[in-house]
C-alpha cells in the first residue's frame, strides 16, 4: 500500500491528506443528504445517486493523479488556447444552453463556467509572468490581462452571478498578489462597480429584458427581509438551512438524522453545509470542514513561497484561493450569512463535472508541490 501511495500520490502529502478526507467525509454526507432528490426521483431510493457520485470522485482523484504527473510547463501554453475555447463555450452555452432553474448555464453535459476559471486562473498566472517587466504600465502591462477577465466574467455574468463575481475577485486578488498598483486596481473596481449599476439601470428601464437581475434583486431582498412573508417564500430553502443549523447546535442529531434535507431541493449541493451542521454539529462537522479548507490554502500559501517558478506560485495561489473562496461562499450561504447562489462545497456537495474540474485544480496544485518536494530533494 505505501509502495502504491509512493508511486502515485506525488507532492504535498499534507494536501493529500486533506483531500482524501474530504473525499471519504463526502461518501458518507451524499448518501444522507440525498434524500430529498431520491423521494422526487426514484422513490425514495439513494443508492443510484450515491453510486454515481463515489463514482465521480474516483474518476476526479484519477484526474488529480495525471495533472500531477503532466508536463507542467505545457499549461502556460494550454492556457493560451484555454482562454479562448472557454470564452466561445460561454458565449455559445448564453445563446443556446440548457436552462435549468431560469438559468442558462449548460451545454454538452457540462457548465463551461467550471472549465473557464481553471483557464482564467491559469492565463492571469501566465500573463502576469509575462509582464512583470511592465506590470506597473497600465496600459502595456494590465490592460492586456484585465480585458480577458472582464469579457469572461460578462459571459458568466448573465447566467451565474456568484460565479462571475468570485472569479472576478479571484482574478482580482491574482492581479494584487501579482505586482499591479493599488491605483490601477481601484480602478479596475470602479469598471466593475459602474458596469454593474449599468446593468441595474437597464433593467429598471425595460424590467424583463435582464431576467437574472431580477433574480438577483430577489436573493438580496429575500436574504435581508427575512421577516416578510413573500421574501420567506421566495427564499425558503435559506430558511431551511437556518433551522438545520439551530437543530445541529454543537454536538449534531447524528449521522443519517436530520430533517431538513427531507424539505430541501437542493441539500446535497448547494446547501450540503447545513445539512451537516444539523447532523454533526459545530464540533464534529462545521468547525473540523472549515479547518481542513484552510489548512488547504495554507499549504497551497507554502508551496506557492517554496517554488522556483512564478508562474508556478500564481497558479498555486489562484487555484487554491478560488477552491477556499468557493467553500466559504457555500458555508456562509448554508449559515444564511450571504444571500442564495449556487456554488457547491468542494469535493462535498454532490455533482458531476464540477468535482472533475475540482480535482483537476488540486491536481495542478500538486503538480507544482511536487516541483517544491524535487528541490529539496
Amino acid at each position: 500500500m505505501q509502495e502504491i501511495a509512493e508511486k502515485y500520490l506525488k507532492g504535498d502529502k499534507a494536501i493529500w491528506a486533506i483531500v482524501i478526507l474530504l473525499i471519504l467525509s463526502s461518501t458518507v454526507i451524499a448518501l444522507s443528504a440525498s434524500s430529498n432528490m431520491a423521494y422526487r426521483l426514484t422513490g425514495g431510493n439513494a443508492t443510484p445517486f450515491w453510486f454515481k457520485h463515489v463514482a465521480t470522485l474516483i474518476v476526479g482523484v484519477v484526474f488529480m493523479i495525471y495533472f500531477q504527473h503532466f508536463r507542467f510547463k505545457y499549461f502556460s501554453r494550454i492556457s493560451q488556447l484555454g482562454i479562448w475555447v472557454s470564452g466561445v463555450l460561454l458565449l455559445v452555452t448564453l445563446v443556446f444552453g440548457k436552462n435549468i432553474n431560469s438559468a442558462q448555464r449548460w451545454i454538452m453535459g457540462f457548465q463551461p463556467s467550471d472549465l473557464a476559471k481553471i483557464m482564467l486562473v491559469l492565463f492571469v498566472a501566465r500573463m502576469l509572468t509575462i509582464k512583470a517587466s511592465k506590470i506597473k504600465d497600465f496600459k502595456l502591462g494590465v490592460l492586456p490581462i484585465v480585458i480577458p477577465i472582464g469579457l469572461i466574467c460578462m459571459l458568466i455574468l448573465p447566467a451565474d452571478f456568484s460565479t462571475a463575481f468570485m472569479l472576478g475577485t479571484v482574478s482580482f486578488v491574482l492581479l494584487f498578489v501579482g505586482g499591479v498598483a493599488i491605483k490601477h486596481l481601484l480602478a479596475i473596481v470602479g469598471g466593475a462597480i459602474g458596469i454593474f449599476a449599468f446593468l441595474l439601470l437597464i433593467n429598471a428601464a425595460s424590467p424583463g429584458l435582464l431576467p437574472r437581475v431580477e433574480t438577483w434583486k430577489t436573493r438580496i431582498f429575500a436574504f435581508s427581509q427575512v421577516d416578510n412573508a413573500a421574501a420567506k417564500e421566495d427564499n425558503y430553502q435559506a430558511q431551511m438551512a437556518k433551522v438545520g443549523v439551530k437543530n445541529g447546535g454543537v454536538f449534531g442529531k447524528g449521522p443519517g438524522r436530520g430533517n431538513i434535507k427531507n424539505d430541501m431541493y437542493s441539500a446535497q449541493s448547494d446547501f450540503v453545509f447545513a445539512s451537516i451542521v444539523e447532523e454533526f454539529g459545530m464540533l464534529l462537522g462545521a468547525i473540523p470542514l472549515l479547518i481542513l479548507y484552510l489548512m488547504f490554502f495554507f499549504r497551497s500559501i507554502r508551496i506557492m513561497l517554496k517554488t522556483g517558478s512564478h508562474f508556478g506560485a500564481l497558479v498555486a495561489f489562484g487555484l487554491s484561493f478560488m477552491l477556499v473562496f468557493q467553500a466559504l461562499i457555500n458555508m456562509g450561504v448554508g449559515v444564511n450569512l450571504l444571500p442564495v447562489t449556487g456554488q457547491p462545497l468542494p469535493l462535498i456537495s454532490m455533482g458531476g463535472t464540477s468535482i472533475l474540474f475540482t480535482c483537476i485544480s488540486i491536481g495542478i496544485i500538486l503538480n507544482v508541490s511536487k516541483g517544491v518536494e524535487l528541490e529539496k530533494s
